[in-house]
């Protein structure tokens, strides 16, 4: 639902970082619910499951960057208690050749070993690494952030199955199979320029590549991908996959995001569909305000449609991008954007759908033109876990939604590479 065009996330370590104060609630600061809440939230391992990283991870924000790096600093994660996440190396789709598999590989490897680099060398006493789950209990006690490494797109494996592995020793530990436009693996859920199915689903190879995830016990990802490539996934897989952030399109409206049919095929499967808190997936915008966007890009002379608008703003001029957000900023108080109550009904939704332990969260922290308000930043956190409180959450179910689910199925698929 993004991105790498734009240089991403996580000028992690700035001390100076703006974060907005977590107490954004209807009851007082000093309420009982709200300190009910925070002793919920401060016992409770909250592990996002999706922030993206760029090569320039955890190192300070360039002064020329519009400041996407600050919505997952470590002084928002620690002043939110966001306790940690998995951090994913995006790769941009391109094409199908030897000559862009290698330049996607190494793009790949640059921002992993960054990963390294900050835990191993650079920032060890504020950050670990966690290998299993295990490891992520242990470094969540150590008072540390929490670092899990993803990779967001197989693309970067071009057609070197032994890829896998060696990504898997450097630590990626989940996988989402493609992202926008399809790849040598599956289809997406959404081609490039309206490019039509490529494979109906997973190719020969990705049938191979989710066989050899299960065989290493890599955490199989179905975001992003297209229908036909999630059921054929829960279909194959010998363990049981996660969608790291996703929605459901009578959520949000459109028809890439997920259905009923992949819902419960998931649930089936012992999976984890993980809520994504971008405004965009929680409701669609009210007509009004699409016109009026679509009128804002004509205007500043950017192109209208998604993909195309993205990539020529990453190009635009500092000043340029400003006014253009700062045009967004006033449709926003025209059409106030979804919030934290939205996405916790979308929570109770699923839910009652698949049950609770099928349900987790993800952020996918971008920029705050796409947050919810309520979440903005890391820095708001705790606002997630104060309305399920205000709901009538348990701590139990609370532990299970931010990470518990998260970690069991991640025990399974260790546990499934185990069996013979």
């Amino acid at each position: 639902m993004k991105k790498a065009w734009i240089p991403l996330i996580l000028g992690f370590f700035l001390v100076g970082i703006a974060c907005q104060k977590p107490e954004k609630a209807d009851e007082p600061a000093g309420s009982d619910l709200v300190a009910r809440a925070k002793g919920i939230h401060d016992r409770v391992l909250a592990l996002d499951a999706h922030i993206d990283i760029e090569v320039s991870f955890f190192t300070p924000e360039q002064p020329e960057k519009m400041g996407y790096q600050k919505l997952a600093g470590l002084a928002a994660m620690k002043s939110g208690g966001l306790d940690g996440a998995f951090f994913t190396a995006y790769v941009e789709q391109g094409a199908l050749t030897a000559e862009a598999y290698r330049a996607a590989h190494d793009l790949a490897l640059e921002k992993i070993d960054r990963i390294h680099r900050v835990a191993e060398s650079e920032m060890p006493k504020d950050v670990a690494i966690a290998l299993n789950p295990e490891e992520v209990s242990d470094i969540y006690k150590q008072g540390k952030i929490v670092a899990v490494i993803g990779m967001e797109n197989g693309y970067p494996i071009g057609e070197d199955i032994g890829n896998l592995e060696r990504f898997y020793d450097r630590g990626v530990r989940y996988i989402t199979l493609s992202h926008v436009g399809h790849n040598q693996i599956c289809d997406s859920s959404l081609g490039i320029d309206g490019q039509a199915p490529l494979h109906g689903g997973l190719s020969p190879f990705g049938e191979k590549v989710v066989a050899e995830m299960n065989r290493l016990g890599v955490l199989v990802d179905v975001s992003h991908i297209g229908k036909e490539s999630v059921l054929d996934v829960l279909r194959l897989s010998r363990a049981p996959v996660i969608a790291s952030h996703s929605t459901l399109r009578e959520y949000c409206g459109p028809a890439r995001m997920w259905d009923e049919e992949q819902l419960m095929a998931l649930k089936k499967n012992g999976g984890v569909f993980h809520l994504v808190g971008l405004r965009m997936a929680v409701r669609p915008e009210p007509p009004e305000k699409t016109s009026a966007v679509s009128e804002l890009r004509k205007k500043m002379g950017f192109p209208e449609e998604y993909w195309p608008f993205f990539q020529a703003f990453d190009k635009a001029a500092l000043e340029t991008r400003r006014e253009y957000n700062k045009g967004l900023d006033e449709l926003d108080r025209r059409f106030p954007p979804a919030d934290v109550k939205e996405f916790v009904d979308h929570i109770d939704d699923l839910v009652k759908r698949v049950g609770i332990e099928h349900v987790g969260i993800s952020s996918d922290f971008y920029d705050r033109t796409w947050s919810l308000d309520g979440w903005k930043d890391a820095g708001e956190t705790f606002n997630i876990t104060l309305e399920l409180v205000r709901r009538g959450y348990a701590e139990d179910e609370i532990a299970k939604v931010w990470s518990g689910n998260t970690l069991r199925v991640w025990r399974e698929v260790i546990g499934a590479a185990r069996r013979p």
